[in-house]
């Protein structure tokens, strides 16, 4: 994900020589993106950043904080921007002391620069908020939060959310050569199917309700498939208990973040009296 975003800063005009990744394996940077393995050779080669982006598994972000402490306080107290999964803001101003942070949930269509990004900053400076919607807005809308909490239903609907839409499309497509389509066409006419459905509802800026009515005439193909879908509301349920599986998932994965970083911050003795 940081990988995509990297791409669509570069696309929006962000020149590599003012970006340097920390990362003892890289993989998926975009060509022309400068590396390091460890935060001791960034500081040495760009001792003064103005923006850190932390794209690393929650459970290492505490050695990730130890190791950029261990280069010296930084001079401009650069941005902290976290795509960690449940590791809260409270948490990631302790492990990087003086430090603006703000949290973001990206997702996938981000590398084309079509996704939607959540963001929770409560306390960032005007030209510091500025900095963060520009960065964000190359990799598609924004949705600003007032709560923190609401990270976990966000994972669960925009972040797991283009899975689903793809099991969709998959499922279509297979329903499709049920039907008696070969394969490829199958294929091509789900996807694009769902493309021209999406590209409508940006286009018109009706409501999804409003367009599937206008598909649906009375006693037709359309009402015969829909009753079939959603019959008693059998679509919705089965979505509200998707979306809140995922949520119960980001939840639980959020509580094992937070409780691994008060691990690694206050390690427990290991000898029991």
């Amino acid at each position: 994900m940081a990988g995509a975003l990297v791409a669509r800063w570069r696309a929006a005009g962000l020149p590599a020589d003012a970006l340097l990744a920390i990362d003892p394996a890289p993989r998926a940077l975009p060509e022309g993106i400068a590396c390091v393995p460890t935060p001791a050779e960034a500081s040495a080669r760009l001792p003064d950043p103005s923006l850190l982006v932390l794209g690393v598994k929650p459970q290492q972000v505490v050695e990730v904080g130890r190791a950029l402490g261990a280069t010296g306080p930084l001079p401009s107290r650069p941005l902290l921007l976290s795509m960690l999964a449940g590791v809260r803001v409270q948490t990631l101003a302790g492990l990087f002391p003086g430090l603006p942070v703000a949290r973001i949930m990206p997702n996938l269509p981000a590398r084309v620069g079509a996704g939607v990004t959540a963001l929770y900053a409560p306390a960032l400076a005007i030209a510091d908020r500025a900095a963060v919607e520009w960065l964000l807005a190359a990799a598609g809308g924004i949705v600003p939060l007032e709560e923190e909490s609401r990270f976990d239903a966000v994972t669960a609907l925009s972040g797991s959310g283009p899975a689903f839409v793809y099991r969709f499309i998959e499922a279509l497509a297979g329903a499709g050569e049920a039907a008696g389509l070969d394969h490829q066409v199958a294929q091509t006419l789900a996807r694009r199917t769902v493309e021209g459905a999406v590209a409508l509802l940006a286009a018109t800026g009706e409501a999804p309700a409003e367009l599937r009515h206008k598909v649906t005439s009375p006693h037709g193909t359309t009402e015969a498939g829909l009753d079939t879908l959603d019959g008693d509301g059998a679509l919705s349920a089965l979505l509200r208990a998707t979306v809140r599986a995922a949520a119960e998932r980001a939840r639980a994965l959020a509580a094992a973040a937070e409780s691994d970083v008060e691990e690694a911050r206050h390690p427990r003795d290991a000898v029991r009296a």
